[in-house]
Order: C-alpha cells, then sequence, then structure tokens
C-alpha cells in the first residue's frame, strides 16, 4: 500500500488489487460503499454488480482516524482493461464516501487512479462513462466529452477521453 498525505493531514493508504486479490472483508467494503454511493444516496436502483469487477483493477483508499484504530474506506475506483467495456482502458465507479466528501480527496483518488492506469496500459488514452453533473470536474484532468448526454440508470451521462 501506498500511503498519500492530504492537505487537511488526513492519511490515506492506497491499495490496488486485482480482483482475485481481493480479501473478502475488502470486497465487501467496496461494495457496501459503492451500494451507499450509487443506489442509496443517488436514490438510483440498478444492477451494480455488472460482470466486470473480476476482470478489473480496483483502488481502495482507507483511512484510519488515528493509529491502532480500524480503517475505513475514503475512496475507490475500479480500472477495467481496454476492449472489455470501452475499446480504451476505463475508470469507473469512482466514488468518495460521504464522511470524506469537500476534503480534495475525490481529486486526489482520480490523479491516483490515472496515473495507475497508464502504468498498466503506457501510451493509452482512457475513457469514462462520467455522470454529466461531474463533467467539468473530469476536464480538470484533461478529459474531453466524446459524446452527447445520455441517461444511464436513469443519471444523465457523458462518455469521456483522455488522450495521452
Amino acid at each position: 500500500m501506498d500511503t498519500v498525505q492530504r492537505r487537511d493531514e488526513l492519511t490515506v493508504d492506497w491499495q490496488w488489487s486485482h480482483f482475485e486479490d481481493l480479501r473478502v472483508g475488502d470486497l465487501y467494503e467496496l461494495l457496501a460503499a459503492r451500494n451507499e454511493v450509487f443506489v442509496m444516496e443517488q436514490n438510483c436502483p440498478f444492477q451494480d454488480a455488472d460482470g466486470f469487477d473480476q476482470e478489473a483493477w480496483h483502488l481502495l483508499g482507507w483511512h484510519a482516524v488515528k493509529t491502532g484504530t480500524p480503517r475505513e474506506l475514503a475512496a475507490y475506483c475500479r480500472v477495467i482493461a481496454p476492449g472489455i467495456k470501452y475499446p480504451e482502458p476505463s475508470i469507473g465507479r469512482v466514488l468518495t464516501t460521504n464522511r470524506h466528501r469537500s476534503t480534495g480527496l475525490g481529486r486526489v483518488l482520480v490523479a491516483e487512479a490515472i496515473k495507475r492506469c497508464l502504468a498498466l496500459h503506457p501510451g493509452q488514452a482512457i475513457s469514462i462513462g462520467a455522470q454529466q453533473r461531474l463533467e467539468k470536474f473530469y476536464r480538470e484532468f484533461g478529459f474531453q466529452t466524446t459524446s452527447e448526454i445520455y441517461i444511464e440508470d436513469g443519471i444523465p451521462h457523458v462518455d469521456m477521453l483522455l488522450k495521452p
């Protein structure tokens, strides 16, 4: 795990695991966080178990309030290889948990995901299917919108591409 100190002095330990290397407890935590954010908070019943997790790398950002306390999942996303969901590698299921929003952790997470995606797939563009309300956020990283707005699971989305 890599440790990153954020501006607000909150320490995040990054775990980068392929699906088969995830511990059962870590898998439970990431699925619970995805359910909390994408289903409960966004009031969007959808099939989260979409068949892509088994082929993905998972980036989990763990936070311990202080040394010796249980860690909690603060941020998460997954990276899918090219040719599985998009022609390019893709980043998806990007989230920060409610307790860790408005801290800058989302930006740290996306930057970390881009870095790791490019390390796995050097010189390749990266695709995302972004919620349209986050289009400006992803543009800050260099992503460009490549589609019209479309509705996915009742939420407006756009496809975006980060060129190498």
